[in-house]
């Protein structure tokens, strides 16, 4: 297929695309980040994409253009309310061969771009996902986290070796990058998944697309190389945040499955099954350890992600 054609570095372009949503504070210090890579900035491009935010964004977007003057740097206001609607603007507005995704919140390593024009020109691979380091606000974990909930704060370490994603595995928002061609073959994000402003916690357009790729037979890479941090405010730890995200998770799958047939619903609730007794023993072994808010937290995720799908 057309993924596993190699590009020469000197005739690619990476764009990053920077999906925002009342976040002006966090924004600033990722296009700084961005701003502060190894490579030339003639061999990348930013695509900030701003879905109608209220705090400023806008404006400190253009006052950052301002200052970085020599930075190849794009801003665009996208109206229609929707995590998906972002995403597919910055596709249609990018002009690289490699498009990668991170959250506004999200601040990238300075060899963040260097890394991914490696990746991409080492391996015959359709994306990738990197390495996601949770920042607390705190500057500590909270004591109900464990490796099994990492997900949660959109956390992602596979070690320290590169490797490739397996079947039902894929890498996530924060930290993602695909060759344009795969959304030619495939098609734009499923606008019907995703967030959309703060209506809910819904999510699922980035498993949508790599389960699709992964159904052609496509390699996804894991590449602890290309690093990004993620901030984490107490806010996103509080529970009434935790059981919308879990309850997004299930009505988000359930949307994604509405037109599959009888044999993939059928799979999903079977996984579902598996889900609960792998958290029933995880439950216990918590117990056993005196874990008591790791094994609490685990039981109820599961429940609000099942109250989610099945509502």
């Amino acid at each position: 297929m057309a993924y596993s054609k190699l590009s020469q570095r000197n005739n690619a372009l990476v764009s990053v695309i920077v999906c925002t949503f009342n976040r002006v504070k966090y924004l600033r210090i990722c296009l700084e980040k961005l701003a502060n890579q190894t490579v030339n900035s003639s061999e990348y491009e930013i695509i900030v994409i701003d879905n109608d935010s209220k705090d400023g964004s806008g404006m400190a977007c253009q006052s950052f253009m301002k200052i970085h003057k020599k930075l190849n740097i794009h801003y665009f206001l996208e109206l229609r309310q929707g995590h998906t609607f972002s995403r597919n603007r910055g596709i249609v507005e990018s002009k690289g061969e490699y498009l990668a995704f991170i959250d506004d919140d999200a601040f990238v390593a300075n060899d963040y771009i260097e890394n991914i024009y490696k990746a991409f020109s080492t391996f015959k691979i359709a994306a990738l996902g990197g390495k996601i380091t949770p920042h607390y606000e705190s500057g500590i974990p909270p004591v109900w986290m464990t490796k099994y909930l990492l997900p949660l704060v959109a956390a992602l370490d596979m070690g320290p070796n590169k490797k490739y994603f397996r079947k039902e595995n894929y890498p996530l928002g924060a930290n993602m990058a695909f060759r344009k061609n795969v959304f030619r073959d495939l098609g734009l994000f499923n606008i019907e998944l995703g967030r959309r402003g703060s209506k809910g916690l819904e999510g699922g357009d980035e498993k949508d697309i790599f389960l699709k790729l992964h159904k052609t037979g496509a390699k996804i890479l894991y590449d602890p190389d290309i690093k990004v941090t993620h901030f984490i405010p107490e806010s996103r730890l509080q529970l009434t945040y935790i059981k919308g995200l879990a309850v997004g998770v299930g009505s988000s799958e359930r949307k994604r499955l509405k037109n599959s047939g009888f044999y993939q619903k059928t799979n999903k609730i079977l996984s579902e099954l598996i889900k609960i007794a792998g958290t029933a023993i995880l439950f216990f072994s918590f117990l056993f350890k005196r874990k008591v808010a790791a094994a609490k937290m685990l039981v109820a995720f599961r429940f609000w992600v099942i109250t989610g799908y099945f509502k």
